[in-house]
């Protein structure tokens, strides 16, 4: 698959070689004279680009696209106003923007910058943990949208990236749920939330104190079996960790061996999480 790339520089090199190629040209000039106001339109934009006038950028990629839609000028303007938009932290409007770009581009060179810009607008507004999750969620989307459609770009691996951040945001989110229900006594909807942790985001830095918070809530329960089978995994797959140790004195204090779980019972375990 081959690969694609979006440079700024690049549209606005080609911006200015087409305009330089209107002022010149005998009989070529004379034919294109009339998108002239476009193409100043289009020059005057990239420079509010580049002295970071956001702002009249946009106003002035829209026009481009205002006046002439059917303009390589406007397919041009469209992402870069969304690009515009998205410096000046103008996400839903870049969103928006970007979107409209691919249902009119969609098999264009740029359009994997457009579903990126998209993923990435959604990204840079996740919360903090403590708050509703549910912009992180669209972002995952949206990147996943990305690695999907063009593996093989920059933009796949800067987005699978943003996903182990993103994973590592919606499992926090789990974990800081599942303290709450774990600090007020609420042992099954505690344990229901590590469990997703350690079955959705098993990859993530939350992992293995989601496996200690099963070990207390199972305990709290009275279920010393589950404990210690959820202890044995936890010191087989993170024995250096300082969850594993917190779980180790918890366990020999309660008379119970991590060590004394078979192989077998730690993959029946597993199988059932997975």
């Amino acid at each position: 698959m081959p690969r694609y790339r979006l440079s700024l520089s690049i549209l606005f090199a080609a911006g200015l070689i087409a305009l330089s190629g209107c002022q010149s040209g005998g009989r070529n000039a004379e034919r294109l004279y009339v998108a002239r106001p476009v193409e100043r339109l289009y020059l005057s934009a990239t420079d509010d680009l580049r002295t970071k006038d956001y702002p009249g950028a946009i106003a002035s990629f829209n026009e481009v696209e205002r006046q002439h839609p059917y303009s390589e000028w406007a397919r041009r303007s469209t992402l870069m106003s969304a690009y515009a938009s998205y410096k000046s932290n103008k996400y839903d409007e870049a969103i928006d923007t970007a979107r409209r770009y691919i249902s009119l581009h969609p098999g264009s060179e740029e359009a994997p910058y457009a579903y990126y810009l998209v993923a990435t607008s959604y990204f840079d507004q996740i919360m903090d943990v403590g708050r509703d999750q549910r912009t992180t969620e669209l972002a995952k989307a949206a990147l996943a949208d990305v690695v999907q459609r063009f593996p093989d770009s920059e933009y796949a691996r800067d987005a699978d990236l943003k996903i182990d951040m993103v994973n590592d945001q919606l499992a926090g989110k789990e974990m800081d749920i599942g303290r709450w229900y774990l600090r007020h006594n609420e042992h099954l909807p505690a344990i229901n939330r590590f469990k997703s942790v350690v079955e959705n985001y098993q990859t993530t830095t939350h992992t293995p104190e989601a496996l200690h918070r099963l070990v207390e809530g199972y305990l709290s329960l009275g279920l010393k079996g589950q404990a210690q089978i959820v202890a044995a995994v936890l010191g087989y797959n993170y024995p250096q960790s300082k969850w594993y140790q917190r779980t180790y004195r918890l366990m020999t204090s309660e008379g119970l061996d991590p060590d004394a779980v078979s192989e077998e019972q730690k993959k029946s375990w597993l199988s059932r999480i997975f």
